[in-house]
């Protein structure tokens, strides 16, 4: 069977689905990824094939404007103005990203579609070409509940009622985007506009889609009022290849002292990255502990290190954080769950969308102290958490029973399973 993967965003928004890609073509089916063209060297490097899509949102991402953007998207008072700021650039970057899924899909021929929540045009391409279509998502963000509100919305005690409530500006954000869509079904795809309550969550006819979702049960459980069609498989995890060694400069720092304490916040850094490396040195300095600054793509920006700190680009996760003897990130989902695994105590310094809901997650879990907000952190409060997360034995135990639980889930072979059944239920 040959499956298309259509997917978009940051690093994290990929690496689990180059997982889920790899797993698929272990169990004998051919893959087509389907995301931006920033990623297409680190797909084909995977052995999967590659469907092409435009770079230009996350170009803008880059630019000073979507810096701010991020900074300014930690509340949701700020994220609902940032929205109504990038709208009309968003807007005609969907309908291109519509329009390139469409032609992966049609040079890919697949059989099955999974895709990320951010690809409006995903199921209605799905029914042109009359094959399955299952929807891969990485955070509780699209089906409601009353246990939690959705990720990226503030957590309040206020009642189910509430909790539930959030779930609906899921469907009002996809209602301004339904005259793109409905636009690509009529002109592009020779289909019938969509009614309401369809686009990324129903079929034309209303039928329902299944629902994956690429977190540990141990970390989210599933919630008991979830339909049937929504499922919780386990984290995506892709681990390095055989032949990735670390730097002679990171061997060597390692072999010298103590486990550090690994500091990266990915791609997230604001308007002022320089910032939060400068808090970070002060902090390690202030605590007297080594530690490793993971640049990423555009994350922080550090020079002239003290000899207890280095600074790196990135390594794999799974290499790198076993390693550490603690984790300080920004608390994207494939971090958070990279740091689980690794079974190390971890503080999140959120900036955006899922990222508060992660930190909240580890903190109630007892892997971690109480997240940091970007815009709130501190020499102080971070020093104040590296000298818990180093001292705290209880928090150790916890983070380590935590780890080796992840590590007894195969969530890309369970998920793998599961997309098998749906195949069959449509051959």
């Amino acid at each position: 069977m040959k499956v298309l993967i259509i997917t978009f965003g940051s690093r994290g928004d990929v690496q689990p689905y180059v997982a889920l890609g790899k797993g698929l073509q272990g169990a004998g089916h051919k893959v087509t990824i389907c995301t931006a063209k920033r990623f297409e060297s680190f797909i084909k490097e995977n052995n999967i094939a590659y469907g092409y899509m435009t770079d230009e949102f996350l170009q803008l991402l880059d630019t000073d404007m979507g810096r701010d953007v991020i900074e300014s998207s930690a509340k949701l008072s700020g994220l609902i103005r940032s929205v109504f700021k990038l709208i009309k650039y968003i807007k005609p970057l969907s309908k291109e990203m519509i329009s390139d899924s469409w032609i992966a899909a049609q040079k890919a021929r697949p059989d099955l579609i999974i895709f990320h929540p951010k690809i409006l045009g995903a199921v209605s391409i799905a029914e042109k070409l009359d094959i399955p279509v299952i929807m891969a998502n990485l955070q509780p963000m699209i089906v409601p509940t009353k246990e939690f509100p959705m990720a990226g919305m503030p957590i309040l005690n206020i009642g189910p009622w509430y909790n539930k409530a959030t779930y609906r500006l899921i469907r009002l954000g996809l209602g301004m985007y339904s005259k793109i869509v409905n636009d690509f079904r009529v002109n592009t795809l020779n289909l019938r506009p969509l009614p309401k309550s369809s686009g990324i969550l129903y079929t034309a006819d209303k039928k329902t889609i299944p629902i994956l979702h690429g977190f540990s049960p141990h970390v989210v459980p599933r919630p008991t009022d979830w339909p049937e069609y929504a499922t919780v498989n386990g984290y995506w995890f892709l681990d390095q290849m055989d032949d990735w060694q670390p730097s002679s400069r990171l061997k060597t720092f390692l072999d010298a002292g103590d486990a550090p304490i690994y500091i990266g916040f990915g791609s997230m850094a604001g308007r002022n990255p320089r910032r939060l490396a400068d808090i970070a040195i002060k902090a390690l300095n202030k605590a007297k502990l080594r530690g490793i600054l993971a640049t990423g793509w555009g994350g922080l920006e550090a020079y002239d290190l003290p000899e207890n700190i280095l600074k790196i680009e990135n390594a794999p996760h799974d290499w790198l954080f076993p390693r550490m003897s603690a984790i300080i990130h920004h608390g994207g989902a494939g971090t958070t769950g990279a740091a689980l695994r690794a079974g190390k105590p971890m503080t999140i310094c959120p900036f955006i969308a899922d990222q508060p809901f992660w930190g909240e997650c580890v903190r109630a879990s007892g892997a971690g102290p109480k997240p940091i907000p970007q815009k709130k952190l501190t020499v102080s409060n971070l020093t104040s958490a590296l000298h818990e997360m180093s001292q705290n034995k209880t928090m150790k135990k916890r983070s380590k029973k935590l780890g080796q639980l992840i590590q007894s889930e195969d969530g890309v072979k369970d998920t793998v399973g599961f997309i098998q059944d749906v195949l069959n239920l449509h051959r």
